[in-house]
């Protein structure tokens, strides 16, 4: 058995390369963002090829930062930024338009009218309600307006898929012969899926008027897909997982009832609700957790929000306010509190568990007082706040109540924030001694398909606890300030008009 699996994390603004030992520590990575393209308000875009590039060079680059050989990794799994879509030609192997981010917003329209149509019974099918958030709306848009899409998808020229199908096919040889597939996992997030079935939907591709010819095979999380030979020393690309499932999955989270929330780009509470799918009475998402071969389905409960580290990067690169992220804990400790403000970064609307896509950012309780700081630490309070929405729809969905919550991702090294997290929340906050469960989960699933591990019970030893957050908060101060946040909600409603 070689030494090392190697997980591509790749994000929504970045992407990474990390390997791990057999004792699922980070022993090498790398990491380059990609840029992010706004061409009209509420459009988000990436390239692609960009995508590609990075994602080659940050393996390259993790292998040689730590003298590692490439022959010295058992496999390679894969996790990706789930909703967002791309279209290209399978005999160039070029894009014919950007791929659409999942935050992209236009399609609106069209889902409001899908909704009024078939609403229940698409959320019946797919445990999604009809929002612009999912990738069949995106997909319709590309072949109704890019020239000639749809022609040449019905004539079998164009292949479509979510950024993993694009970087398997990519890597495993492209136009010559490359392997054209997605996992159970990033499938349930297209909005195509049945989660009965687990298979594309013959009457959502009717709806949503995709032609089946144009999509990946559906296959399980943990299997050997094809041989990446554009990476080096052409490892097997062997799992696949949504990223927010690879989290659940690197935390360990296999059983009912375990969950735990990743701070990214955006803000993600998952809950593993075993073989059954349970559909949300609260404005959550139904979602496939895991698919392991020979093994029931898990899956699970989860609450989107679309703004977490995203409002910080905003803070940095639209108004200036800090130079880096790592400023932002020293800026929030310097005031005692939000001095008033409140601050909605509803940018791409409300997600779960509101689904508002007329909801704008708002700024509220602005007086002279106020300062960057009080502003930056209501950026922090703001995901405090979303992740407690989320929570409580969870807590009325699955009928239990959270002593605690496993937290992962980027902002869990500010630890003022975790506090403001078990203030707002009234729970435990607990963060793990591995940090990088996104892309240990994809390892994970590698390593079981390559024999690296001998299974779950295994990799439920890595879990160690880092450190946990008790709240310091009385309840009458923490019911006053949740009032203030649903008071600052209201206000950033209705902003978009329908057409």
């Amino acid at each position: 058995m070689k030494p090392y699996l190697g997980a591509i994390d790749q994000g929504t603004t970045s992407t990474r390369f990390l390997i791990f030992d057999a004792w699922g520590r980070v022993v090498s990575s790398a990491q380059q963002e990609h840029k992010q393209y706004f061409p009209e308000p509420g459009w988000v875009e990436h390239n692609p090829e960009e995508i590609l590039q990075k994602t080659i060079s940050c393996v390259e680059n993790a292998l040689a930062g730590a003298k590692i050989r490439a022959g010295d990794l058992e496999g390679i799994g894969l996790t990706n930024q789930r909703e967002t879509i791309l279209l290209w030609d399978k005999t160039t192997g070029r894009a014919v338009y950007a791929a659409i981010v999942w935050q992209d917003t236009r399609t609106d329209e069209f889902c409001r009218r899908l909704d009024h149509e078939h609403g229940p019974r698409i959320r019946e099918i797919t445990g999604l309600p009809v929002v612009p958030y999912f990738s069949a709306s995106k997909l319709r848009w590309l072949l109704d307006k890019v020239p000639r899409a749809r022609e040449r998808a019905e004539q079998g020229e164009l292949l479509a898929g979510t950024i993993d199908s694009w970087l398997v096919w990519k890597l495993t040889g492209g136009p010559q012969g490359g392997v054209h597939v997605t996992d159970v996992t990033n499938a349930s997030r297209t909005q195509l899926m049945n989660l009965k079935t687990l298979e594309w939907d013959p009457w959502l591709l009717e709806v949503f008027g995709i032609p089946a010819t144009l999509l990946p095979t559906i296959r399980t999380s943990s299997e050997v897909y094809g041989t990446a030979q554009l990476l080096p020393g052409s490892p097997p690309l062997a799992g696949i997982l949504g990223d927010q499932q690879a989290a659940l999955f690197g935390q360990a989270g296999f059983e009912k009832g375990d969950a735990k929330n990743t701070y990214g780009t955006g803000c993600f509470l998952l809950m593993n609700t075993g073989t059954v799918p349970v559909i949300s009475q609260n404005g959550l998402l139904t979602t496939v957790a895991a698919s392991l071969p020979e093994q029931p389905v898990s899956y699970g409960l989860e609450g989107s929000v679309a703004m977490a580290g995203a409002a910080i990067q905003w803070l940095r690169d639209n108004l200036g306010l800090i130079t880096s992220s790592s400023e932002v804990e020293l800026l929030a400790r310097s005031v005692h509190d939000n001095g008033g403000v409140y601050f909605v970064p509803a940018f791409s609307g409300l997600f779960a568990p509101h689904w508002r896509p007329d909801a704008r950012g708002a700024l509220v309780g602005l007086t002279r007082y106020a300062t960057k700081a009080h502003l930056v630490r209501a950026t922090l309070e703001a995901v405090a706040f979303q992740t407690r929405d989320v929570l409580e729809a969870m807590e009325r969905d699955a009928g239990v109540k959270m002593a605690s919550l496993k937290v992962d991702g980027g902002m869990t090294v500010n630890e003022l924030f975790l506090q403001i997290q078990a203030d707002v929340l009234g729970v435990r906050v607990v963060r793990p001694k591995i940090l990088e469960t996104t892309a240990l989960g994809a390892a994970y699933a590698a390593g079981l398909a390559r024999g690296f591990w001998s299974g779950l019970g295994e990799l439920k030893t890595h879990w160690a606890v880092d450190r946990q957050w008790e709240s310091n908060l009385d309840t009458v101060t923490r019911a006053r300030w949740y009032a203030g946040w649903q008071k600052a909600l209201g206000k950033s409603l209705n902003w978009v008009d329908e057409s």
